[in-house]
């Protein structure tokens, strides 16, 4: 032990101390506090040597400490690891992946997989070095991980608890497959409803001409063909999507979560359309002003929404849902590249066109549409150069669409099988147990 420098020698590693009393523990275990420990003069006493797997690093304790509740943050239990022959922690693990769990204290929290690390070796590290949960939360959420399987938050009382596991979950009974599948139906059914509703024989099919008697003289008004079939099937399925949706937010435990979930006001907006219709009519008596007010018919556009109901039940489209979220950022960069192409495509096309006989391009702005479809390779031909100038810009046109479409698929098309990856996974784990 050397008294004059402050710091005594235990098991490779340097332990200051204060006076004459000698505070030197195992495994960097003292009593004093941590500002005691770094009154010693020389930092180069802290450093400690970690070998993993033979691979070694060396680092500094208070770089460890930064995270006290993690196993190498945790003097306790960081010492179960210790070598006293080597004088060095031994971590028989996977070497790759503790780059950056050390990147991880050194940076102050950035965590990175390696490329070369399989996602799921990584995960397993990240755990057994005990890091913070919501770490480990946000990088499984990244790479795409199925959430793990919880006990479900269930309303207080057993009638509602019933009615919301036979409402959402529909593994819970037979009773709630059943339900799945006559939800399914609904849905079918109020969709193919709404597109047959639109053939030219079915034409205003909703409202029917009525005579009423005023004053001894007859008047005739518009009113709901309540008897015709498509009306039926329509209230029907509006009935079952309503009581549905009440019965859903009644017995469910949290009132702000089903709130703060898209697919409820997905829900709302596929049954608004209807209530609207109904509540005009009843105030104007009119079924043909509730039918072609401008804004209930800009509304009835909602009604496509139904079918986006079916990614509650689709697991195929939640995968997708999943991909888009995760791509937002190589799709807002499509965006922006398409952009600026439209812009300098439809200037190029105009001002190639402008001398030409019998030119398509009159402006700028109505040039948008061609650089669209071509850049896009649709090319519907509705607009097209006709001089040879023109007939370059749409070249170069077409070779900048393609390497702009080109760029961000391949991420896309990644992270979808990484998503793809991890539910087959699953799937096959729960047809074993």
């Amino acid at each position: 032990m050397d008294h004059d420098s402050g710091c005594v020698k235990d098991m490779g590693e340097e332990i200051c101390f204060l006076g004459d009393i000698e505070k030197a523990v195992s495994c960097g275990l003292s009593e004093e506090t941590d500002s005691d420990i770094h009154m010693c003069t020389d930092e180069e006493c802290r450093r400690i040597i970690i070998n993993v797997s033979g691979l070694k690093f060396e680092t500094q304790i208070k770089t460890l400490n930064r995270y006290p509740n993690t196993l190498l943050g945790d003097r306790t239990k960081r010492c179960f690891y210790w070598d006293k022959k080597r004088n060095e922690f031994f971590f028989d693990r996977h070497r790759l992946t503790f780059q950056s769990i050390l990147y991880f204290y050194q940076s102050g929290g950035r965590l990175k997989r390696p490329p070369e690390v399989p996602s799921d070796v990584f995960l397993q590290e990240i755990k057994f070095y005990e890091l913070d949960e919501e770490i480990v939360e946000a990088y499984k959420e990244k790479e795409g991980f199925p959430p793990d399987e919880t006990e479900p938050l269930l309303p207080s009382g057993n009638l509602p608890a019933k009615l919301w596991l036979l409402m959402e979950y529909p593994n819970s009974s037979v009773g709630a497959k059943v339900m799945v599948v006559l939800s399914v139906l609904f849905v079918t059914v109020s969709i193919v409803t709404f597109c047959i509703e639109t053939l030219p024989m079915f034409k205003n099919c909703v409202c029917m001409n009525a005579s009423i008697e005023i004053r001894n003289e007859t008047a005739y008004i518009n009113v709901p063909n309540f008897k015709h079939p498509l009306f039926v099937i329509e209230a029907f399925c509006m009935t079952w999507f309503i009581l549905e949706l009440l019965l859903r937010f009644i017995v469910c435990p949290s009132k702000v979560q089903f709130l703060k979930n898209t697919l409820n006001w997905i829900d709302l907006a596929a049954i608004l359309p209807f209530i609207l219709f109904i509540t005009l009519f009843l105030i104007t008596n009119d079924c043909g002003v509730a039918q072609n007010t401008g804004a209930i018919s800009v509304i009835r556009i909602l009604r496509v929404t139904r079918i986006l109901k079916l990614g509650k039940h689709s697991v195929g489209l939640q995968l997708l849902g999943k991909t888009l979220s995760t791509s937002w950022k190589e799709l807002f960069m499509l965006s922006v590249f398409l952009g600026i192409c439209i812009v300098i495509f439809s200037g190029a096309i105009y001002y190639a066109e402008l001398g030409g006989e019998d030119s398509h391009f009159d402006s700028i702005p109505s040039a948008f549409w061609w650089a669209v479809v071509t850049l896009t390779t649709v090319g519907y031909g509705d607009m097209y150069p006709l001089t040879p100038a023109g007939k370059l810009v749409g070249t170069l046109a077409v070779l900048c669409g393609i390497l702009a479409l080109s760029f961000p698929v391949p991420v896309i098309v990644t992270n979808f099988g990484k998503y793809y990856k991890r539910y087959s996974k699953r799937t096959f784990r729960d047809d074993c147990l």
